[in-house]
C-alpha cells in the first residue's frame, strides 16, 4: 500500500507533529517591564507573543497594539510608561490555546480566528504554539496527496 494517505486519518491525526516547539518560541515573562516586551515584538516581527510564569505556564498573550494602548496619554504617547509598568499590567489573559494531546479538527477550528494557537499540556506549561499557516500547508499537502490516489497512477 506504500503511504497511502486515507480519509479516517484527518479525523484521528493530532497535532503533536505540527506544534513549534517552546523552544522555539519568542516568549516574555509576567514581570517583564513593557520595555522589554516591546523589543521582543519589535526583533521577532511577531504581532504577539505568550507570556509566561516563572514555571513555564501560559499566562496570556501580549501584543504591540496592547502596550501602546497602556502608554497613550491624552496629547503624546508617553513613552516613559513603558518602564513604569509590567506585562502582566496590560496583556491579554484571555487567549486561544488547545492542549497538545487534543484533535486536528478542534486545531482547525480554533485557527479560524486566530493566526496561532499556544499548545499546552496538561499541567497548563507552555508547550510551543500550533500556526494556522502549519496547520493549512498540512490540509494543501493532505489533499494533494489523496487527491493523486484517487486519479490513480500516470
Amino acid at each position: 500500500m506504500g503511504k497511502k494517505l486515507e480519509t479516517y486519518n484527518l479525523y484521528e491525526k493530532g497535532i503533536e507533529d505540527l506544534i513549534i516547539s517552546a523552544d522555539k518560541v519568542a516568549h516574555v515573562q509576567l514581570n517583564n517591564p513593557l520595555e522589554h516586551a516591546m523589543l521582543i515584538l519589535i526583533k521577532s516581527g511577531y504581532s504577539s507573543i505568550p507570556v509566561l510564569d516563572s514555571e513555564f505556564k501560559l499566562q496570556g498573550l501580549i501584543s504591540q497594539p496592547l502596550i501602546l494602548d497602556s502608554i497613550l496619554g491624552i496629547e503624546r504617547i508617553e513613552f516613559e510608561k513603558l518602564g513604569q509598568y509590567v506585562v502582566k499590567d496590560v496583556m491579554n489573559r484571555e487567549i486561544p490555546f488547545i492542549n497538545e494531546n487534543e484533535g486536528f479538527f478542534k486545531a482547525l477550528k480554533l485557527a479560524i480566528d486566530n493566526p496561532f494557537l499556544c499548545v499546552v499540556d496538561d499541567a497548563h506549561t507552555f508547550k510551543g504554539i500550533l500556526t494556522r499557516r502549519t496547520l493549512l500547508k498540512f490540509v494543501n499537502r493532505y489533499l494533494h496527496e489523496t487527491s493523486k490516489e484517487s486519479v490513480g497512477p500516470s
